[in-house]
């Protein structure tokens, strides 16, 4: 049962993230979130908070509706784990410091104008693209962080 569990959760948050992370985000937050002092950090709060709501919403009816067994502890700290691990990735400097000690930094960098492969018009000017060596960097930390939370809400 608790395999089940784990796995009905951590589908409910895959999505929910998918869905707060780029439906649910402000452009104001995805661009002021990474801002140094207050107004990144109170634009990261909000994203955090749109995000977290998000998965509890679609997390409830699949609780409720396959009756699984999960416990108020479980979910406070499986979704503490997760909004406090998202907030921190989100700061952008953290998670760049992250790559930068992990030796991504080029891959970090992917995909940018800054990137000495960085993708190129016809004329050679820059072509923007829609995902960046940090974004994927982004989604597989936070990817991780829901497994963990996930874990937690399934077996505390």
């Amino acid at each position: 049962m608790l395999a089940a569990t784990f796995a009905a959760v951590f589908v409910a948050l895959y999505v929910g993230h998918s869905v707060g992370d780029h439906w649910v985000q402000s452009s104001c937050q995805a661009a002021d979130k990474g801002k140094p002092g207050w107004t990144g950090r109170l634009a990261d709060a909000r994203h955090v908070l749109g995000l977290t709501l998000t998965k509890m919403i679609l997390l409830a009816p699949v609780v409720l509706l396959l009756d699984l067994r999960v416990s108020v502890l479980g979910l406070v700290l499986g979704f503490a784990v997760d909004a406090v691990t998202h907030w921190w990735a989100d700061r952008r400097s953290t998670l760049a410091w992250l790559a930068k000690v992990a030796g991504k930094s080029e891959f970090y960098g992917l995909g940018t104008p800054a990137h000495p492969a960085a993708p190129a018009t016809a004329d050679g000017g820059y072509a923007p693209t829609l995902g960046t060596g940090a974004y994927a960097l982004d989604q597989s930390f936070h990817h991780v962080w829901l497994l963990v939370g996930a874990l937690i809400i399934a077996t505390v």
